[in-house]
């Protein structure tokens, strides 16, 4: 299905009216019940890691999460390509429940973390198929608001979502929050498959590509993003591992990335280069955030969740500034706004950390990096799209959720090996956000080169 265009002087049509309303409110909703888990997930890992004594496996639990990821993005966006999105999509969803239901009876911290490897394979191709969703239903002029729509899908998780997994893990048991999110997702779905399933969803030209060398790629990023991220324990030869896997992962990516993207080529190359590098600045400092809180601080799991609330509400805020604006800010004003925002709350996280700050300066602070994605991510995606054909939408939206994974997996597993080498000083957190901030600033290299493809032209026609 080719997705129609806005006619001249035509007001675009509304993402909630006939005949998008019903795509629109299920893959809001899948986004939805996404966000919660993500917040979910990274407020009550610190108690999870205690209750099951995994210390040494936390960061292993969210990187490797991402890691197998890329494996599901490859897979998805080739079947996309290949004919429809319903049956990629059901698959994804259904690996994504069946990995929330292991790490909720998880009797040990392995246990759990191969249920978060399942769960990536879900995750990835979930989010890659609804990409290809946007780009098969809707027209471009409104892609945009469709991404705002998404990001805004993060408010009412920001809202109750941290502050009630604590809760639920402090009065409950931490294991609802990953058997709770299970249930409601199938019951989502079920609702949602209908209305996807009437709607016309397959390419007029399947691509014809081999999909086996690609998976073989994936399947190696995965391994070194694994490597990466256990490479600590290897004692004295953690360093080499971390060495190898990179050299790993970055040979075996390149298949799997527009050409040219490892080396900031302009246009679609630049954009999913930023997408990853500025994943790894946010995603792997902001696991530590509920961690320093209730490490250093003595909050509660309840009230550590607050202190991602802020910035998911300002993402949601900013998104939806993006998706009004974003055309007529323009790709480099959002790059300068949106790494400065990113960079400044960073460093006010190694302030907190090394000066004992207040917490609430914590929690403002990472408000600004909220902000500062919300204006990047969704304008990522826009030029993804508006940069692809129907012939590649899935292997383009897979490479920008592939950067994204890459980069939050390698800066989590990085973050988390310089964190337990540092364990008994008081300079663990303030490296990991100094790390971070240093990914925010190289993002400015991609980000002066994203150009624009037709979406700003299509804005003018209509």
């Amino acid at each position: 299905m080719t997705a129609p265009r806005a006619s001249a002087g035509v007001a675009p049509p509304s993402v909630w009216g006939a005949p998008f309303v019903w795509v629109t409110f299920g893959a809001v909703a899948l986004i939805f019940l996404a966000a919660t888990q993500a917040l979910a997930v990274t407020t009550v890992m610190p108690v999870v890691s205690a209750d099951l004594d995994g210390d040494r496996l936390y960061a292993v639990a969210f990187a490797g999460t991402l890691a197998t990821s890329v494996i599901g993005m490859v897979a998805v966006g080739a079947w996309c390509d290949r004919g429809g999105v319903l049956a990629p999509l059901s698959t994804a969803v259904g690996l994504f429940v069946l990995g929330l239901l292991i790490a909720g009876l998880a009797p040990s911290m392995p246990a759990l973390v191969a249920g978060r490897l399942v769960q990536g394979l879900g995750t990835g191709g979930q989010t890659v198929a609804l990409y290809v969703v946007v780009a098969r239903v809707y027209p471009g002029i409104v892609h945009g608001r469709v991404f705002a729509a998404f990001s805004a899908a993060w408010v009412v998780p920001s809202l109750i979502g941290p502050f009630l997994a604590g809760a639920v893990a402090e009065f409950l048991h931490w294991r609802w929050v990953f058997l709770g999110v299970a249930a409601l997702t199938v019951v989502a779905f079920v609702m949602v498959l209908a209305r996807l399933r009437g709607l016309p969803l397959d390419t007029d030209e399947p691509a014809t590509a081999r999909v086996g060398p690609r998976l073989a790629c994936a399947l190696v990023v995965a391994v070194g993003a694994l490597g990466l991220s256990l490479a600590g324990e290897l004692g004295g030869w953690a360093w080499v591992a971390v060495a190898a896997s990179i050299v790993m992962i970055a040979l075996a990516a390149r298949p799997l990335l527009p050409a040219g993207a490892l080396r900031a080529a302009p246009g679609l190359p630049s954009v999913v280069l930023m997408r990853g590098l500025i994943a790894g600045a946010l995603f792997g400092a902001e696991i530590y955030i509920p961690y320093l809180l209730i490490d250093d601080y003595g909050f509660s799991p309840t009230w550590a969740g607050l202190g991602l609330t802020a910035a998911a509400l300002a993402w949601a805020g900013a998104a939806e500034v993006q998706g009004r604006i974003g055309d007529r800010l323009g790709s480099t004003r959002i790059t300068l706004i949106g790494t400065a925002l990113l960079a400044v709350s960073l460093l006010i996280a190694v302030a907190t950390a090394a000066l004992s700050l207040a917490p609430l300066v914590l929690i403002a602070g990472w408000s600004l990096a909220g902000a500062g994605m919300g204006l990047m991510y969704p304008r990522l995606t826009v030029l993804t799209l508006a940069y692809s054909t129907p012939q590649n939408q899935g292997f383009n939206s897979s490479a920008l959720s592939i950067s994204d994974a890459v980069g939050s997996a390698s800066s989590i597993a990085v973050m988390g090996l310089v964190f337990t080498l540092l364990a008994g000083t008081d300079a663990g957190f303030p490296a990991v956000f100094v790390i971070g901030t240093l990914l925010a600033l190289a993002a400015l290299l991609p980000g002066l080169r994203l150009g624009h493809a037709h979406e700003e032209r299509s804005a003018r026609r209509a």
